[in-house]
């Protein structure tokens, strides 16, 4: 098995039509269909099942193609390693980031990590979170940061930093009367929350704060960024619920943040790993992360 049949595969199983696949490859069909046999014949089953009118996967073929990108990624990585190597690094840590991470620590702990060991590359992959778990279980990934715990067997999930939960809305907004607001007067406007499959962490850190459920609560929408939410915020066709540096971090205009009130409400981003004894690199990585949260504390926000 040669990769040449792999990438065929891939252009097939994504295009579902031979003729649009050899395009994209920019080969001509009938060596496409040779590579695509080959590989059938090699792996003993068949991919795809062909008419004249449509291409469709296989239960082997969707098989083979939740396996097959991995072999990418890791070459993909194998090669940045050596680059890595080439450009006068003596190491390299790979970084997953998802599930709508509160950004409060991370360019402090990437400015430190540079400053502390210049000799050592951070490359950062921005994926969501199933995918984090499956990378950091195939090693291509060192440990990467979620703000969910529910994470498996095999990976441990590491408190790194806090953020408290902050209400958002637009400078027009009747909330505005508050200095501090209650949940209960929060929830009488309508919200606009993350999506859970985009920000699955964040949402379920959020709704249990909230304990209610969907039907009882005022939703416009859910939004898979924090970008979106804020543009609704600042139109005033909602209230959002977000960590404070999210929301600082906002450039909308006439976006007013402002505590609620009581106990401020922390959100907690985590560091996963795999549950193995850690590279030094990585356990430097992690003393590093301790260090700045104890040394920092919350994040604080007032009106943005």
């Amino acid at each position: 098995m040669e990769l040449r049949h792999l990438r065929c595969f891939l252009a097939v199983a994504e295009e579902l039509h031979f003729a649009r696949a050899a395009a994209r490859l920019h080969i001509d069909q009938s060596p496409l269909s040779r590579s695509i046999k080959e590989l059938e014949d090699e792996l003993g089953a068949q991919l795809f099942t062909r008419t004249t009118r449509t291409t469709q996967l296989t239960r082997a073929g969707r098989v083979f193609l939740e396996r097959v990108p991995r072999i990418f990624a890791a070459l993909e990585q194998a090669c940045e390693g050596v680059r890595s190597v080439g450009n006068g690094f003596h190491g390299q840590l790979r970084i997953a980031l998802s599930d709508g991470i509160t950004p409060s620590r991370l360019p402090t702990l990437l400015a430190r990590s540079r400053e502390e060991e210049p000799e050592v590359e951070i490359r950062l992959f921005e994926v969501p979170l199933d995918q984090q778990i499956r990378g950091l279980h195939e090693d291509l990934y060192d440990a990467g940061f979620s703000m969910a715990d529910e994470v498996g067997s095999g990976i441990v999930a590491i408190p790194a930093w806090t953020d408290e939960l902050m209400v958002a809305f637009s400078s027009r907004h009747p909330l505005l009367e508050h200095r501090r607001i209650p949940l209960e007067a929060v929830l009488q406007h309508r919200l606009v929350l993350g999506d859970p499959a985009a920000c699955q962490g964040h949402t379920r850190q959020v709704d249990r704060i909230l304990q209610r459920r969907d039907e009882e609560l005022l939703i416009l929408q859910r939004v898979a960024t924090f970008d979106v939410m804020m543009a609704l915020v600042s139109a005033g066709l909602a209230v959002g619920l977000a960590g404070a540096a999210h929301i600082a971090s906002s450039r909308e205009p006439g976006v007013v943040a402002r505590h609620l009130a009581g106990t401020p409400p922390m959100l907690t981003t985590y560091l996963l790993r795999r549950d193995t004894e850690p590279s030094h690199m990585l356990a430097r990585f992690m003393e590093r992360v301790v260090h700045m949260d104890s040394a920092n504390g919350g994040t604080e926000a007032g009106d943005v």
